[in-house]
């Protein structure tokens, strides 16, 4: 016969009036924590009721009679929040509380009550928060309701808000502990659900899963609000037009990001245009736009010498005012350990004024204008970049003898005539006027063409031994000669053969122009031109009085132009260019260059990574490189890969290392003979990093969501 279950009898409720109650000494919380009791009173007070009556038991006397009074174990921050309702006014002392009243002869303990009702509730999933606040927001509250509701700042709302719009088959697979929240919050950097879920299965084929990894590749087709182009065109303005920026509400993302980057190009493109429509006013024959212009873009260009534009009396009374207010500032200060936030700020902001003084437009001569061009883009900044005044060769004015004379206005209609190159109208149309007839008995003829050059070569003989005696008049002829290769790009003759044929890149990476090489060489250059005359015959006068130690720098600064260590594909049939021979001896003298002044390409700012390098080569080439680099370890751990997510590691586990690839590298890191190859002796195979064929990587591999690998 089965034995009859026993039923129980729960404790009944009722209402105790507030002033009947005291605080059990049998609660087992001792330490703070979770909700302020003032932000337990004000929910109290807003919602107008006890979500979860008290627990408590009569006291009894000593004789084991009830005394009309209640003790609480089990709810006592919310008799303390009650009480200091109270205590505020907000509740009567005899306002009937809801509890549960124990029969004291229970055999259960008070302090087993109060430890049951904390140890045994189950905590809220983190989901089912983030699904009630999207409630809260879908049935009318707004986020500042929600904050103040739940005591959380706004920011903190907005971000699981976020969390919740995540895609729902994310969500499902957070519910079940399958993502993590750091992951979770990765995904909120953009709404759009479908590239959510495209990229969780990418993940699921990677090595790594980490949340940075998955920012990364959410945001790998995406510019960032600090590109030079957004700051250009401004987020409102991007905005305003549509695009869609895609924010992170979990750490510093610097702005966001803007996913429509053909957007922001044509508005990139729009004000460019009217900024250059603007400048054309100005009267220039040309104008160039683009957001930027590569290294040596005006090769070839002689550039106009300005002058300054002149301050007007206020402008020069302002910068009179900034000059005098900075240096009241710094004799104020000048004792200070540290100069105070808006001090600081002030004084920054008035370098930034003097600067803009000291940069004031240059003013050019209206026929110069007529035939020069300009050349506009965007500054690393986001402020625009004009470049003024640069004449191409076939633009340039004729060429007039001194020793000959024409009309003005014949010379002035040449000089706009750009169809034919200004040496040859020069030659034919000097001063508008045609040659003597040769019928003509009465005119002194010109000497024959023959005789002319037959007494030159007499000449120029004389003057070569002369020059070979006097070497200070030589080397100032050579420097003469170079800088106004290097400076001023002139195509006319010149006596001395001896010239720097600048060396100009017409293959090169996006860097180049940033690289610290390409930033140290024109600093330099800028600085000597500012020292420099303008004029042919000033310009021989100054380098005949510089000393010999500014002599030898600026001599190897003109020299440095025509270094040539560039690979190019050489003909091995002895067609036109240089042949394959030619590019060998080119690359071995470069070497023997390189190590004569010690050049080092990590220390001039060369690293390898995934645009440079890595992902250019073969899966092969990027192995080797890390196992070179790092270690066979290393290379194991990327050896798995894609070759696009090979490539993107392998510039994390090479940054540092100095590792450089063969071309880079000197003869003695290569384990080669520096010496010239013989000019009479057969070609030579080219090095083994000329002879790979880095073409074959398959373009299926190109495009790969990238991984991290532990090291």
């Amino acid at each position: 016969m089965a034995s009859a279950v026993q039923k129980i009898t729960l404790s009944a409720s009722r209402d105790i009036p507030l002033n009947k109650l005291i605080l059990s000494q049998s609660n087992v919380r001792r330490v703070k924590a979770g909700v302020s009791i003032e932000d337990l009173a004000a929910d109290i007070a807003r919602r107008g009721c006890l979500l979860q009556s008290l627990n408590v038991r009569p006291v009894l006397d000593t004789d084991g009679a009830e005394t009309g009074m209640f003790e609480v174990p089990a709810g006592g921050r919310r008799f303390q929040a009650l009480q200091l309702l109270v205590k505020q006014k907000r509740l009567t002392k005899t306002a009937p509380i809801p509890c549960v009243v124990r029969d004291p002869s229970t055999e259960i303990l008070a302090e087993d009550d109060s430890l049951a009702e904390n140890v045994q509730r189950v905590p809220l999933h983190p989901l089912d928060q983030f699904r009630a606040f999207q409630t809260l927001r879908e049935k009318g509250l707004s986020d500042e309701d929600i904050a103040a509701a739940y005591f959380v700042g706004v920011n903190v709302v907005k971000q699981r808000l976020r969390l919740a719009a995540v895609s729902g088959k994310l969500l499902d697979v957070y519910a079940e502990d399958g993502i993590s929240l750091e992951q979770l919050m990765a995904f909120t950097v953009t709404t759009d659900h479908t590239r959510q879920e495209q990229v969780w299965d990418a993940l699921q084929r990677s090595y790594s899963q980490e949340p940075y990894q998955i920012r990364r590749m959410l945001t790998e087709k995406t510019v960032r609000a600090s590109d030079k182009r957004v700051l250009f065109v401004g987020i409102d303005a991007y905005e305003s037009a549509g695009g869609i920026v895609m924010r992170d509400l979990f750490q510093q993302d610097d702005g966001g990001w803007l996913e429509d980057v053909g957007l922001l190009e044509t508005l990139v493109t729009q004000k460019l245009k009217a900024d250059a429509e603007t400048i054309a006013a100005e009267g220039w024959k040309w104008i160039a736009v683009g957001s930027e212009f590569p290294y040596g873009h005006d090769h070839g260009l002689r550039q106009l010498d300005g002058v300054p534009a002149d301050l007007t009396d206020e402008e020069r009374a302002t910068r009179e005012a900034l000059r005098t207010e900075y240096d009241q500032l710094e004799a104020q200060y000048q004792d200070a350990d540290e100069l105070p936030d808006e001090v600081d700020q002030r004084l920054g902001e008035i370098e930034t004024a003097l600067e803009a003084f000291e940069t004031q437009p240059q003013i050019f001569d209206p026929a110069d204008i007529a035939r020069a061009g300009v050349f506009v883009s965007i500054d690393h900044d986001g402020q625009l970049l004009v470049d003024r005044g640069y004449v191409r060769p076939e633009d340039e004015a004729p060429v007039i003898e001194p020793d000959q004379e024409g009309d003005a206005s014949s010379v002035e209609q040449a000089g706009t005539d750009t169809a034919t190159p200004s040496v040859q109208r020069a030659i034919i149309t000097i001063g508008g006027q045609s040659e003597p007839e040769d019928d003509d008995d009465d005119v002194v003829k010109p000497l024959p063409d023959r005789l002319v050059s037959e007494l030159t070569a007499y000449r120029t003989l004389a003057l070569r031994d002369a020059v070979a005696n006097n070497p200070h008049v030589a080397m100032t002829a050579l420097l003469h000669k170079l800088c106004l290769d290097t400076f001023q790009h002139t195509a006319a003759g010149n006596c001395l053969e001896a010239s720097v044929r600048q060396v100009y890149f017409s293959i090169q990476s996006a860097d180049l122009k940033d690289s610290p090489s390409a930033k140290a060489v024109a600093e330099r250059h800028d600085a000597w031109k500012a020292d420099m005359p303008k004029d042919e015959a000033a310009l021989w006068d100054w380098l005949a009085a510089l000393d010999d130690a500014s002599r030898g720098a600026l001599l190897a600064h003109c020299v440095s132009f025509g270094v040539n260590a560039l690979y190019e594909k050489g003909d091995r049939y002895g067609g036109p260019g240089v042949s394959v021979h030619g590019v060998q001896r080119r690359l071995v003298q470069a070497d023997r260059l390189a190590r004569a002044v010690g050049l080092d390409m990590v220390d001039a700012g060369w690293r390898p990574t995934v645009d440079n390098y890595l992902g250019r080569v073969t899966k092969p080439r990027i192995l080797e490189a890390v196992r070179e680099a790092k270690g066979e370890q290393s290379a194991q751990l990327i050896d798995h890969l894609k070759k696009a997510d090979m490539a993107k590691e392998a510039e994390r586990l090479l940054d540092g290392t100095g590792w450089l690839p063969e071309p880079l590298r000197g003869s003695e890191a290569m384990g080669t003979d520096a010496t010239d190859a013989d000019a009479d002796g057969d070609e030579e195979a080219l090095p083994a990093f000329l002879a790979d064929d880095e073409d074959g990587a398959s373009e299926d591999e190109a495009d790969e969501p990238a991984v991290i690998a532990a090291e």
